[in-house]
């Protein structure tokens, strides 16, 4: 004989029992990394018409931005409830007319990188191929909308081009021109960091925070990097009081909680036969005690 608490639940049961967090967390914006993602595809053949499709290609950059817009449109709409009327068609019009600005930024990224990459052979490489590029791009696109105060959407725009190249940059990290990321698997920038003018990073890099605690959502928690500075391969760096001097190189797997000066070089150093003697001595000793 089967026992009865034995049989499986039936889908009506399990559907209450999801419908429950469903009313707790209603989604009134319809916003998803999908939709995000063909928003962020869609604008960036705009700038750069490597991107445009065969039936964009077609269109007149007017004709494309219309489309922009009416696509735009009902993605913000239910991020503007309460906002009052007119909220989110002014919001599209001010992000459209920031798209020449974000463009000025990008083709400055692309010459940067063009310029301090041996491997790059032109500019429509760096567009098409690179994804240190791609995720910048990104980010500067997002980055507009996040200063506008726009809830969610910005997130999900550098969160898809984070899945696309592993690269996370947070859309309220503020970021000078001519900016590089050399193959890019695994840098953070998080959302407090300040980063000046023709700065170059590399793979691996995370510029981050000391704490996560919740209490410190409105301090910064993330380091300045100031101009044309260089930082080399999983160098990480921490803490919203770190500032990295203009001019300055980090090198590879340093690990940095306070602040560079100007002009400095910073290199790891492995410790010798010597020294991994002496450290272990000490350990004994103090173990022995």
């Amino acid at each position: 004989m089967t026992d009865i608490s034995d049989q499986p639940e039936s889908l009506a049961s399990i559907a209450e029992k999801l419908a429950k967090h469903h009313a707790r967390h209603p989604d009134p914006s319809g916003l998803s990394i999908e939709k995000a993602g063909a928003l962020l595809r869609e604008t960036m053949a705009v700038i750069f018409p490597q991107y445009a499709e065969a039936d964009e290609r077609a269109l007149s950059v007017e004709e494309r931005l219309k489309k922009i817009e009416d696509d735009f449109y009902p993605l913000v709409d239910g991020l503007c409830k309460g906002k009052g009327l007119g909220c989110a068609r002014l919001l599209v019009q001010k992000f459209l007319a920031g798209l020449p600005e974000i463009a000025d930024f990008a083709y400055r990224d692309a010459h940067a990188l063009s310029e301090t990459d041996p491997a790059a052979h032109s500019i429509e490489e760096i567009i098409l191929a690179y994804p240190g590029f791609f995720a910048v791009v990104a980010y500067r696109i997002a980055h507009r909308l996040y200063i506008q105060d726009v809830p969610l959407l910005p997130r999900l725009l550098t969160e898809y081009a984070h899945q696309r190249t592993g690269i996370d940059l947070h859309p309220g990290a503020q970021i000078g021109h001519s900016f590089s990321i050399d193959h890019g698997t695994g840098v953070v920038v998080g959302e407090t960091a300040i980063i000046g003018n023709n700065v170059k990073i590399y793979q691996g890099v995370t510029l981050g925070a000391l704490r996560v605690d919740r209490d410190q959502r409105k301090k910064k928690r993330h380091p300045t990097v100031e101009d044309n500075v260089v930082v080399y391969a999983n160098a990480t760096i921490l803490g919203g009081e770190t500032i990295i001097g203009r001019n300055t190189v980090i090198g590879g797997n340093v690990w940095i909680t306070r602040s560079v000066p100007a002009w400095s070089r910073v290199m790891f150093k492995p410790a010798d036969n010597d020294e991994i003697m002496s450290i272990r001595a000490k350990q004994k000793a103090q173990s022995g005690r």
